[in-house]
């Protein structure tokens, strides 16, 4: 894929996420996609896993903003450091649990890398910064 073809891809999934349109991210992925990220106990291998995991994000934090800060592209891959703001009015499901809405806003940070092929892709591995989140909830103590 062309270094334009990876930056439009990448262009499609950030707004599909700051649209909160699951649909239009998971339409994004190859037919037979793996996604591993830090925050789930298994890789997701099929759409109605990604669904529920960015719909989770989505009922967790429902004025979520995100923007990419930096990106690096080569070859089939691209890597990616993001933004994102909002607001915890909804459960957060994460790492197996359901938390109750806090209503404190973050700031918090995140890195993806991904994999592409024929303009999907292949291969999605995400790196929320869910400690620097726990933290600006209330849910984690700061260590000195």
């Amino acid at each position: 894929m062309s270094r334009e073809e990876l930056e439009r891809l990448n262009d499609e999934g950030i707004g599909a996420w700051d649209r909160h349109d699951p649909d239009g991210f998971v339409k994004l992925l190859a037919d037979d996609f793996v996604w591993i990220d830090d925050t789930t106990p298994e890789p997701m291998r099929t759409r109605d896993q990604a669904r529920a995991y960015t719909q989770a994000w989505f009922t967790a934090f429902p004025d979520m903003h995100i923007r990419t800060t930096n990106q690096v592209c080569a070859d089939d891959q691209m890597a990616c450091e993001l933004e994102f703001t909002g607001t915890n009015t909804g459960t957060l499901a994460m790492g197996g649990m359901e938390i109750p809405a806090t209503g404190k806003a973050v700031t918090s940070r995140g890195t993806y890398f991904m994999k592409c092929e024929n303009g999907k892709i292949t291969e999605f591995h995400t790196h929320p910064d869910a400690a620097g989140m726990m933290m600006q909830l209330g849910l984690m103590g700061a260590s000195a």
